[in-house]
């Protein structure tokens, strides 16, 4: 069979790459085209026609700016799709793009295989109808979705989270030899993961270093962000602060705790087994705006929404400041409490249903 798959984040190359490994397992004549990464390249062993780094047009004004950009890749996309004729459209995530894709292939009698639902459950709920029309399989992630789309009259298969797929591959790992790597001290890590933008990252980790003459045991090691130069990270460096790069599953494998920026990673650090503090601080307006946005939430990161009761604390815009994060922080380095996050962990991990979403997403994909 022919596969057309689209990706349009690194997080999206990740998962589609795995999925591209197993489709390959179940169908041996499989042939790929696709939109993507460097991972799925090399799965296919062969060139993207677009790369995802060329797609990566987040917030309204970065895509008002870029739109000539954007319609000119949807129509590329189009044509591409039309001349390739594949016998299923693999949509990952990346739903500003992909929606338009689906609808397009459906009109051409395309089979159309969503991977990864977008979060319409937190915001733009009405993107549900566009799924029902243009969709023929709709595969989630995360348990709470396929009782969202059953409110919808959409029927969607829960395949379990690709990121355990992601995490279970990883080679085993040295904390001491890390520490030796990237010329680390001998105390204990904190992680700090304040995000990939220049402006969340300057003030998460203003904050976020602001504990650190209280935990003096300790040192503090930065997960770089790709899309960020080293350079910009320097002015936060010292003795006792440091900084890796693009090494970000390997340094929560090291670390005692971590403090992280709302999104997928706390739910990378909650399945690496690290104790966590989720730190979320935006502008006033962003923030007020936001809350009238996403609706029917109650958590904002990814454990205590899948969980569906806190598990993890979150500190969010006033309550994210030096004497709440000093109080919480000792509190998941020692004690009761790191003790039953870390069972919690165990629970987490039981609800998303264990290795395999790569495997089961591929079953339903290389049905005929």
């Amino acid at each position: 069979m022919k596969y057309y798959i689209i990706a349009g984040e690194a997080s999206g190359d990740l998962h589609a790459s795995n999925l591209m490994k197993a489709i390959l397992q179940k169908d041996l004549n499989s042939e790929f085209r696709f939109w993507g990464g460097d991972l799925m390249e090399k799965v296919a062993n062969q060139k993207p026609v677009k790369h995802y780094k060329e797609l990566a047009f987040m917030g309204f004004l970065e895509v008002a700016m870029n739109i000539k950009t954007i319609l000119k890749n949807i129509k590329l996309c189009k044509e591409d799709i039309k001349n390739y004729q594949p016998d299923v459209l693999v949509l990952v995530d990346y739903p500003g793009f992909n929606l338009r894709i689906a609808e397009f292939a459906k009109s051409i009698g395309i089979k159309v295989v969503y991977y990864i639902s977008p979060q319409l459950w937190a915001w733009k709920e009405g993107r549900v109808e566009t799924i029902k029309k243009y969709v023929d399989e709709m595969l989630v992630i995360l348990p709470f979705e396929k009782d969202f789309y059953k409110k919808h009259q959409v029927e969607a298969h829960f395949v379990g989270h690709p990121l355990l797929d992601a995490i279970s591959d990883l080679p085993k790992i040295s904390t001491e030899n890390f520490k030796k790597e990237y010329g680390l001290n001998d105390k204990e890590i904190i992680a700090l993961l304040p995000g990939s933008r220049e402006q969340e990252v300057e003030k998460m980790l203003s904050i976020m270093l602001s504990v650190r003459d209280f935990f003096k045991n300790y040192q503090f090691v930065i997960a770089g962000a790709p899309s960020l130069p080293k350079e910009f990270y320097q002015k936060f460096v010292d003795d006792d602060v440091h900084f890796v790069s693009n090494k970000t599953y390997d340094l929560l494998r090291c670390s005692r705790a971590a403090l992280v920026t709302s999104g997928t990673a706390t739910l990378e650090t909650a399945l690496l087994n690290v104790p966590e503090i989720v730190c979320y601080r935006t502008s006033t307006i962003s923030y007020e705006i936001g809350k009238r946005v996403v609706k029917n939430i109650k958590f904002i990161s990814l454990v205590n929404l899948i969980m569906d009761r806190e598990i993890v604390k979150e500190l969010i815009q006033k309550e994210l400041n030096t004497e709440n994060l000093v109080t919480e922080l000792a509190l998941v380095l020692e004690g009761q409490k790191r003790d039953e996050m870390l069972k919690n962990y165990e629970l987490l991990r039981e609800k998303l249903g264990g290795k395999g979403a790569s495997e089961h997403a591929a079953e339903i994909i290389t049905q005929r």
